[in-house]
């Protein structure tokens, strides 16, 4: 979809409840990532891309899209967390 500027270009994509992924295209990398990647309401911004998946960092999202983090060190560290639990057999000790 193109655009007539960048503030339009950032108001569409935070149009939304949800905030998974943005993919933005462009030719102007620095200028993309000096003025319009802290605007952008996703939890994963691609630029010039839209696919890429990194085990180093967690896949995230906000909005709608979840809180939580999965698919990196982070959100499998989260689901092995040792759960301690104590059975008490003997109800006279209380």
């Amino acid at each position: 979809m193109s655009v007539s500027s960048d503030a339009e270009a950032i108001k569409l994509m935070n149009d939304s409840p949800y905030g998974l992924t943005a993919s933005v295209w462009t030719t102007s990398p620095d200028q993309f990532e000096a003025d319009f990647v802290d605007d952008i309401e996703a939890g994963t911004v691609f630029m010039n891309r839209c696919d890429y998946l990194d085990p180093a960092l967690a896949w995230t999202g906000v909005k709608n899209s979840g809180r939580g983090i999965s698919l990196s060190k982070f959100g499998m560290w989260f689901f092995s967390l040792t759960v301690p639990y104590l059975i008490l057999n003997d109800l006279h000790r209380l």
